[in-house]
């Protein structure tokens, strides 16, 4: 289960490469879509805070659900793989750009170590309007050490 988890950590950090060459291209995303989307994450994040994994997991993609059939392991892989998205002291939203794939959003994070952390969340619309989070990718912000 855990070389599995891992595999799969290593395929979506290796597809958010991709789509992160394509984020330096310009932005095309309406206001209301960038609106919606800061607020998936304001939701997903306080989510996490209240540790309401269901409110969380609302929150992703089919993609996503696919890999994490549950909310238990869903909130299992963020509490093990994505600390400072999971207990953030901070986070201010940067960049939106768009993505090969979709929008990609860039969050700057305080993770609960007091280290600087930018997180780059990967969106798919719904065939109702909505906006679900694809893929979260982190790494230490520039000048930072993990």
């Amino acid at each position: 289960m855990a070389r599995l988890r891992q595999k799969l950590l290593t395929a979506l950090a290796l597809s958010m490469g991709m789509t992160l060459t394509a984020w330096a291209q310009s932005a095309s995303i309406s206001g209301e879509d960038a609106a919606s989307i800061r607020s998936v994450i304001d939701s997903q994040i306080e989510a996490f805070r209240r540790d309401d994994g269901i409110n969380a997991y609302s929150h992703a993609a089919p993609s996503i659900k696919k890999i994490f059939p549950s909310v238990s392991r869903f909130m299992d892989m963020v509490k093990r793989g994505y600390r400072p998205v999971y207990r953030p002291q901070s986070y201010t939203f940067e960049d939106l750009r768009s993505g090969d794939k979709g929008p990609v959003q860039a969050v700057r994070l305080i993770g609960p170590s007091n280290r600087e952390w930018i997180a780059f969340y990967t969106f798919e619309k719904q065939p109702d309007g909505t906006w679900k989070i694809s893929g979260v990718y982190i790494q230490a912000a520039p000048g930072t050490t993990t």
